[in-house]
C-alpha cells in the first residue's frame, strides 16, 4: 500500500539548522511548510528564500488555536521542533525590550504550545524534536539540559508518534551568528574524540563528535519517513549520512 505522502511543518526554520532542513526537504520534494515570526524583522527575506526553494511560507501567530488551526489546514504529517534560543539573546532581547527569549519561554514554552497544537490538529503527525546530546531528565544537568529533558518527557507522554534527535554540537562556518566559543569547544572535542576514537573509543567519538546542519538536516528527513525510527530517541552517531528511505 502507498504510504501518504509527507507534509512537512517546520518551526524553527530560519534557525540554523531549520535553512538547511528547508533544502533537504525540498530536495526530497516533500511539501513543506516553513513557520517565521509574524513580527520577524526579517520576513521578507525569508519569504523569497523559502518560496524560491518551493516551500509554503507561514507566519501564524504563537497562539494555540491558530497554530491549530495552521496544522490541521495544512494536513501536516510531520511537525519539527527546532526552537531554541541562547543566553546571548535572551540578553539581547532584555535590552531591546521585546518578549523575554530565555529557555523556559522559548525552548519549553513554545515547543509544548506546537505540541499541544500538533496534539488538537487530530492528523496525528510524527513530532520530531530537536534535542541535544547528554539530555538525561527534566531535573538533570544545568538550565538548557533541564528545559530540553522537560520537552523529551512532554513528547513521549503526548500520544503522539514521534522522533527525539540527541545531535552534538552543530556548527560550521556558515552560521549567520558568530559563535566563536562553541566553534573552539567543537574543535577541541572533535580532537579529543579522535585520539579516543584510536584507543578503541569508536561509539564514543561518534556520540558526541559535531556535525553540520547540512548533515544533520538530512538526518531528521531520513529519520522523519522511518518506520524504525517512531517513538524512539536517536542519539547523536546515528545523526550522519545515510541514504533516505524511499516513498513506497
Amino acid at each position: 500500500m502507498p504510504r501518504m505522502k509527507p507534509i512537512a511543518w517546520v518551526a524553527g526554520a530560519t534557525g540554523y539548522t531549520g535553512k538547511a532542513l528547508i533544502a533537504a526537504l525540498r530536495a526530497h520534494e516533500v511539501a513543506t511548510h516553513a513557520h517565521v515570526r509574524p513580527d520577524s524583522p526579517e520576513i521578507e527575506r525569508w519569504r523569497t528564500q523559502f518560496t524560491a526553494q518551493g516551500a509554503v511560507v507561514e507566519a501564524t501567530p504563537w497562539e494555540l488555536e491558530a497554530l491549530t488551526d495552521a496544522l490541521r489546514r495544512c494536513a501536516a504529517t510531520q511537525v519539527y521542533a527546532l526552537l531554541g534560543t541562547t543566553k546571548a539573546r535572551a540578553r539581547a532581547a532584555e535590552r531591546s525590550g521585546t518578549a523575554p527569549a530565555d529557555y523556559e519561554r522559548v525552548d519549553v514554552g513554545l515547543t509544548l504550545m506546537l505540541l499541544a497544537a500538533a496534539q488538537a490538529a487530530g492528523n496525528r503527525p510524527r513530532f520530531v524534536y530537536l534535542s541535544a546530546t547528554g539530555v538525561r531528565g527534566p531535573e538533570d544537568g544545568n538550565a538548557y539540559m533541564r528545559a530540553r529533558g522537560r520537552v523529551e518527557a512532554a513528547v513521549r507522554a503526548s500520544g503522539l508518534p514521534y522522533t527525539i534527535a540527541r545531535p552534538s554540537f552543530i556548527t560550521g562556518a556558515d552560521r549567520d551568528e558568530s559563535r566563536p566559543m562553541e566553534r573552539v569547544g567543537a574543535a577541541m572535542t572533535d580532537a579529543t574524540l579522535g585520539l579516543v576514537g584510536l584507543l578503541g573509543g569508536s561509539r564514543l567519538r561518534d556520540r558526541y563528535r559535531s556535525t553540520t546542519n547540512t548533515v544533520l538536516a538530512a538526518a531528521l528527513v531520513r529519520l522523519a519517513a522511518d518506520p524504525a525510527a517512531q517513538d524512539r530517541v536517536i542519539d547523536s552517531e546515528d545523526l550522519r549520512d545515510r541514504p533516505c528511505p524511499k516513498d513506497q
